[in-house]
């Protein structure tokens, strides 16, 4: 057997099988499996005296963000919470939401007592158009939904002008 027939970029010889992940489903189920058991530790701390807070880390509430021509609404989600637990404050750019959240759990038996508790706190912070009206601003609370209504300025409702387009 000659130097050759080693070379595995032999050209004129042979062609090498070329495997890919989609041709063999044992693949893409190895795949699916590590990502599972990924995802089942993540909620696991592996320090040795890790807290409950790193689920809170990542606690980001959803927000949806509206405009017309009369006013931008902002609604966000923020499930467990109370009203006094969240803090609204807005400037001439930039609407901010800050909250705390705390969660207890206690679980009481015959013989064992067991108590969890988790802490949190988040920031969002939205940037507004120049023409918002600071002074109308209003926000309300219900069902764990904050709902922010930001009027537009008069001016700037009636500044609005379409331009037509020209075909060349």
């Amino acid at each position: 057997m000659g130097i050759k027939n080693l070379v595995p970029w032999n050209f004129g010889k042979k062609s090498l099988p070329v495997r890919r992940e989609e041709e063999h489903p044992f693949y893409s189920l190895q795949r699916e499996m590590n990502r599972m058991f990924d995802d089942f530790f993540n909620d696991f701390s592996l320090a040795p005296f890790g807290t409950s807070v790193e689920r809170f880390e990542k606690f980001s509430p959803s927000i949806n963000v509206t405009e017309d021509d009369k006013e931008v609404r902002i609604s966000a989600e923020l499930p467990g919470m109370d009203e006094k637990d969240i803090d609204v404050s807005l400037t001439s750019d930039t609407l901010t939401i800050k909250g705390e959240k705390e969660e207890k759990e206690e679980d009481k038996g015959k013989e064992y007592y067991r108590m969890e508790r988790s802490y949190g706190s988040f920031q969002r912070v939205i940037p507004l158009p120049d023409e918002i009206d600071t002074e109308k601003t209003e926000a309300s609370f219900k069902n764990g939904v904050l709902n922010v209504v930001l009027p537009k300025i008069a001016e700037a409702k009636s500044s609005r002008k379409k331009i037509a387009i020209k075909k060349e």
